[in-house]
């Protein structure tokens, strides 16, 4: 196998880390089952992110459930927006997704902003063919698939209720709720791990593009005006940044620069850098190689609407041509998200928090009190509607009612108000604060695409002694397993001790794996496979030297020390 992504596949087969769900009844597309490694792996990897981007910051976590009502996703525009283009295949109706048929088989390598229109257009500029068949798809129409699975909610036709395909959603509608608990202070964040479930017209690669997934995202709230990040713990990381402007030339290059540079120089919203910092240490320290890593700037096609600057975290899993995955994005949001709830729930201050003011604050308030005892006499049925509109005029255009009389216009008639009956009047009033919709910063993970990365970046092939060897160079923070312990054999009291050394590490707070399975070597090249970047092996000399003592052996350089077993702990700390 020369494919890096067929290698990783095999390796992350036969040594458990993941593999191809309900395999016993023929797989199922767009499903993986994380095995015993991939388990505890993106468990360590999940733990560090939580540890990172949620306790070190200060901000709190929930857990909200996967299936939520209809209303929930009317309002966030998934219903109506949530889609990716497909093209059913006339001859033997494969389904095909038409942005990644062109990106696969042009040089085009962000499809995805593209129109339909424009996609159609680029399938028959290219002639590009099924690929099941082989049928010409120039000329199909390509459509708009809503990826959302879609379920009842309770017996019978129930409710309908969607799998969740984000979990930001869960925060923003529980948003009333969680402003009590931070006590209506801004900023505060929310962090969240957990499933979500998009139905992928094409699923591929296994971890890369899945229908059910697990993401980690935060959001920050804060206040737009006044909130700023606090970038001295990250000001001097640097950046690798592919804004637009070089995306679009033919000879684009990356822009290096500090978190610190990128804000003063306008390349990137400050909070928005902040994170990109923040995430960049994070990345490093569970071992992705920066050297295939970048920050993409969305161009106009790809950016959210209500996003003022967005930004992906990029890996290239590829093996001698780049290919580059988005593992995580980081978005200004706005005020969208709760404003689009408030709108729809009906409760506009439980999306918002009052602002107190530091001293009250005298304004100009403007208010109608219509007399109705005119208005339904004169306009019957209409009258509610014309102090509407009479209400829609005060907002717009004030000045209008110094006059004796205001004009408004119903379904094409015009109608002259007298002003005195409209009731209209200025105040001066006492303001403490004002009621607020906080803006977001959201900063989302993919946790499937990172430890796909994890693994793609750690995989390595070597020679030892002449013999070939494959290992996984995981960092020691998510190894599966961070010791292993062998005894040379499990006889004449070697197994009994390498036993009793395995209990105390474990006691100790280490993940420790025990194997007496197969020769000595086997069980490193094992060991070597899955990860583990330390090895400790009881032999003969163990319990024949006093102090005792192990051979401890390191996983990348396979060198061997000779370590006593009182002081086994602090080396393996040391190391680690």
């Amino acid at each position: 196998m020369d494919n890096l992504s067929e290698k990783v596949a095999e390796l992350s087969k036969r040594r458990g880390f993941f593999f191809q769900s309900s395999e016993a009844y023929g797989g199922v597309a767009g499903f993986q089952t994380y095995g015993p490694e991939g388990a505890e792996l993106k468990r360590k990897l999940e733990n560090s992110w939580r540890e990172n981007f949620s306790r070190k910051l200060g901000h709190r976590e929930i857990d909200a459930p996967t299936v939520m009502p209809e209303p929930v996703f009317e309002a966030s525009g998934h219903l109506d927006g949530f889609d990716d283009m497909i093209v059913e295949c006339p001859e033997c109706g494969e389904s095909i997704r038409a942005d990644h048929l062109v990106e696969d088989n042009t040089d085009i390598d962000e499809a995805e902003g593209h129109s339909t229109e424009q996609i159609e257009v680029l399938i028959e500029e290219h002639d590009l063919f099924c690929t099941r068949c082989g049928n010409s798809l120039a000329g199909v129409e390509v459509e708009d698939f809503n990826l959302m699975f879609e379920t009842s909610i309770g017996p019978g036709s129930g409710d309908t209720g969607y799998l969740r395909p984000e979990t930001a959603q869960g925060i923003f509608v529980e948003f009333p709720r969680l402003k009590e608990y931070m006590r209506n202070q801004l900023p505060f964040g929310i962090t969240q791990i957990g499933k979500a479930y998009r139905n992928e017209i094409s699923p591929r690669k296994g971890l890369v593009r899945t229908r059910e997934f697990t993401q980690a995202e935060l959001e920050h709230f804060i206040d737009p005006d006044e909130d700023k990040p606090d970038i001295r713990d990250v000001r001097d990381v640097e950046l690798k940044l592919y804004p637009v402007e070089e995306q679009q030339k033919t000879d684009g290059e990356y822009i290096y620069a500090t978190v610190e540079e990128a804000v003063e120089e306008g390349l990137v919203h400050e909070w928005v850098a902040y994170y990109l910092g923040v995430a960049k240490k994070w990345y490093e320290s569970i071992g992705i190689d920066m050297d295939r890593f970048r920050f993409r700037q969305h161009n106009e096609g790809e950016r959210a609407h209500y996003a003022t600057d967005c930004w992906d975290a990029e890996s290239d899993i590829g093996d001698e041509d780049e290919d580059w995955l988005e593992i995580a994005g980081f978005a200004y949001r706005g005020c969208y998200d709760l404003t689009k709830h408030k709108e729809y729930s009906g409760d506009e201050k439980d999306f918002q928090i009052f602002k107190e003011y530091d001293e009250p604050k005298v304004t100009e308030q403007t208010e109608l009190n219509p007399d109705m005892g005119y208005f339904g006499p004169e306009f019957g049925d209409q009258a509610q509607e014309v102090v509407e509109e009479l209400e829609e005029l005060k907002e717009r255009e004030p000045e209008a009612f110094e006059a004796d009389k205001v004009m408004i216009e119903i379904d094409g008639d015009n109608y002259m108000i007298p002003s005195e009956k409209a009731g209209f009047e200025k105040k001066e009033v006492k303001k403490s604060g004002e009621h607020i919709v906080p803006h977001v910063v959201e900063p989302s993970f993919g946790v499937d695409r990172t430890v796909y990365t994890v693994l793609v970046h750690g995989f390595a092939e070597d020679k030892v002694d002449g013999e070939d060897r494959t290992l996984m160079q995981l960092s020691p923070e998510i190894a599966p397993t961070q010791v292993a312990v062998f005894p040379l054999m499990d006889k004449e009291g070697l197994g009994e001790k390498a036993r009793e050394i395995a209990s105390n590490l474990r006691e100790k707070g280490f993940s420790v794996k025990y194997d007496d399975t197969g020769n000595i070597g086997k069980r490193y090249r094992r060991q070597d496979e899955v990860g583990t970047p330390i090895c400790v092996t009881v032999d003969y000399e163990t319990l024949e030297e006093d102090p005792e003592t192990v051979t401890l052996r390191d996983r990348d350089s396979t060198m061997q020390k000779r370590v006593k077993i009182s002081e086994l702990e602090e080396e393996i700390s040391s190391r680690l």
